[in-house]
């Protein structure tokens, strides 16, 4: 009976070990808010003391923000203010440094985040308008990534046209040259043809050599 409880044990902590191992230590390098959101629009839940040590239990894929935990409280902070151990060194929470140190990649679910941690604060009463804030930045942040798209489109399609451009003025330069050549070989034939009429003796009445030939 003993060994089986020890084998059922071991299993569990087997089976429950990588989501314990999931959040990774982080200090913060400076007095900063920690947010209900991973953005400065949303309000803030603390403050997280300078080289205080929070828990990071996972960062946004597209912006440097980290969901992390703090005396019980949870909430969002930028990487560029949580620092980690990496090879006995501490380096900024960028996402670089995710997979190494360990920390996943992880989505801000508005309601689900907010009715898990929230619900007691005054903030969490005007919700909906926070939720359109969050909407609203997103179509912002998809706007913005589209006019990152176009503009890198139309400056990749300015690049094609310089170099179509180079290229017409380079056969432009070939066809002139064969021109000139073509022109200046007429000319050197037309001398030369002067030239040789040139050299060819005028006969007179009575040159014997003309008649002959």
């Amino acid at each position: 009976m003993k060994h089986a409880f020890l084998r059922t044990a071991a299993l569990f902590s087997l089976l429950f070990a990588p989501a314990i191992a999931e959040a990774a230590e982080g200090f913060a390098t400076a007095n900063v808010n920690m947010r209900s959101g991973p953005s400065t629009r949303y309000p803030a839940v603390t403050v997280i003391p300078v080289g205080t040590s929070v828990e990071i239990h996972g960062c946004l894929a597209d912006r440097p923000w980290c969901d992390v935990s703090f005396y019980r409280g949870r909430g969002w902070v930028a990487g560029q203010y949580v620092q980690a151990m990496y090879r006995r060194n501490r380096v900024y929470v960028q996402p670089e440094y995710y997979r190494p140190l360990g920390i996943p990649t992880v989505v801000f679910e508005f309601d689900r985040y907010w009715d898990r941690n929230y619900r007691g604060r005054d903030f969490y009463r005007d919700r909906d308008r926070w939720r359109r804030d969050w909407a609203e930045g997103d179509d912002r942040r998809d706007l913005e990534r589209r006019r990152e798209r176009r503009e890198r489109e139309w400056e990749r399609r300015d690049r094609d046209w310089e170099r179509r451009e180079r290229e017409w003025e380079r056969r432009a330069d070939e066809e002139w040259r064969d021109e000139e050549n073509y022109r200046e070989s007429g000319r050197r034939d037309r001398k030369r043809q002067f030239r040789d009429r040139e050299l060819i003796p005028e006969c007179e009445f009575g040159d014997i050599p003309c008649e002959n030939e």
